[in-house]
């Protein structure tokens, strides 16, 4: 196996490197849509991150992966192995890296039944697809803007609901899917659907580095890794060692932060204030955010938290608006939030001063 470039050695693309960790975190967020110009590290970046990533439990056997401290979410076969009394073994493994090429059809990315076999001898034949092997992994889409649209749809589903569920002639069968979706693009080469590009959680678009140095770094680390990956990768391990164990905290510290009625409120009035279209963002950002405050070790969102979530989550919603200018950045963004959430809360106190009175109280102070 070819050694694979370090994702801590990676320089620059601030705002893709971290896209990309919070979907680490949290996969629930939905994916991300990396669109920029050849040889910005796009797919040296997403497969830096799964080797990066700390190994996984699963159950011995399984071909799916399946969480062997998760019984809701097994599959068809080990809830079958589990009700006949056969005691599940955990086993660990690394994260695996699934790229998908973009010939893919529809059966071969959701898995295929065999009919025939189930009719004949009574059994659920199932041959195992794409998002198979991708669960509890890494699910890399090149070109995604060249695959069919009808096979993205198929993707982001599964990507939302974390399960895959295959159905022919009234048999079905069912398994976990969660996965972190990467996916990238030319944007000269064609652009997705907005209906595809909405379901898309994150985007973030990256461009040439400018600064001569910083293409100076780039050059002197290609050339270390080429000249001797081992030694390269032996230097960075510090390194990515220490970002794989706090990715690893995150996880399990996310589903314990938590949100107040005055953050749900700061999102709100920001989508609100720039005409985003539907509600799916607001729920991203609030998801990004608390990803964000897991990975910094708290257990309560911020108004930055919420800023660095809206960096990433409303770009690629915006038909027109400040996200065109790249001067607005996370700082201004957060001067936005605040103004916005203080206009309400006072708006809010007029009609109801008892509605978020607890919450207002128990929300964190403003420096």
């Amino acid at each position: 196996m070819p050694a694979i470039y370090p994702f801590t050695a990676v320089v620059g693309q601030e705002r893709m490197r971290r896209a990309l960790v919070l979907n680490a975190v949290d996969p629930r967020i939905g994916g991300v849509l990396i669109r920029g110009e050849r040889g910005t590290a796009k797919s040296t970046a997403a497969r830096a991150l799964a080797a990066l990533l700390p190994k996984v439990k699963t159950v011995e056997n399984c071909r799916f992966g399946c969480d062997p401290d998760k019984p809701a979410t097994w599959c068809t076969e080990c809830r079958d192995r589990a009700a006949q009394g056969e005691s599940l073994k955990p086993v660990s493994r690394h994260t695996p890296f699934i790229n998908l090429p973009v010939s893919a059809t529809e059966d071969r990315v959701v898995g295929t039944l065999d009919i025939e076999k189930a009719i004949q001898k009574g059994v659920r034949a199932f041959e195992p697809g794409v998002l198979a092997a991708a669960n509890r992994g890494l699910l890399y889409i090149d070109e995604v803007n060249l695959l069919d649209d009808h096979v993205v749809d198929v993707l982001l589903d599964a990507a939302a609901m974390g399960i895959n569920i295959v159905e022919r002639e009234g048999i079905s069968f069912m398994h976990p899917a969660r996965f972190i979706l990467v996916g990238t693009m030319n944007p000269e080469e064609g652009d997705l659907r907005p209906q595809l590009l909405d379901r898309f959680a994150l985007s973030v678009e990256i461009r040439g580095i400018r600064d001569a140095r910083e293409r100076v770094s780039i050059m002197e680390r290609n050339l270390a890794f080429e000249a001797d990956a081992a030694q390269f990768r032996q230097d960075w391990q510090p390194k990515e060692d220490v970002l794989s164990e706090q990715i690893e905290k995150a996880r399990q510290l996310v589903d314990q932060v938590t949100h107040t009625s005055q953050n749900l409120l700061s999102i709100a009035a920001l989508t609100s204030s720039l005409n985003v279209d539907g509600h799916r963002s607001d729920l991203v950002i609030l998801k990004t955010a608390r990803a964000q405050a897991a990975f910094d070790g708290r257990t309560s969102i911020t108004d930055r938290d919420i800023a660095l979530a809206a960096e990433l989550a409303l770009p690629h919603r915006l038909k027109s608006g400040p996200f065109q200018r790249e001067e607005m950045g996370m700082e201004e963004l957060q001067e936005r939030i605040e103004q916005l959430s203080g206009g309400a809360s006072s708006n809010d106190k007029q009609q109801s001063t008892s509605e978020l009175g607890d919450e207002e109280a128990s929300s964190p102070k403003k420096a």
